[in-house]
């Protein structure tokens, strides 16, 4: 369980200095990718369905939206 909590903090750490030279729609769609993939993965499971199936559909529908919602920014 620590090793699991250790990647995911380092992985979150990546993702925070990876995105401050990012133009406001290019952070909108790793947002929402990513928003999306969490989302999915958890409804698929509640659901009883494939929870990567439910975070890859989840990842595409978030991106193009964080994708259309940092356009207008």
């Amino acid at each position: 369980m620590k090793r699991l909590g250790m990647i995911a903090a380092i992985a979150a750490g990546a993702i925070v200095i990876g995105c401050t030279n990012m133009s406001a729609q290019q952070q909108g769609t790793v947002s929402g990718a990513a928003i999306g993939a969490a989302a999915g993965a958890g409804i698929a499971a509640i659901a009883g369905g494939s929870g990567w199936t439910g975070a890859a559909i989840g990842g595409v529908v978030g991106g193009v939206a964080g994708n259309i919602r940092g356009s207008k920014q």
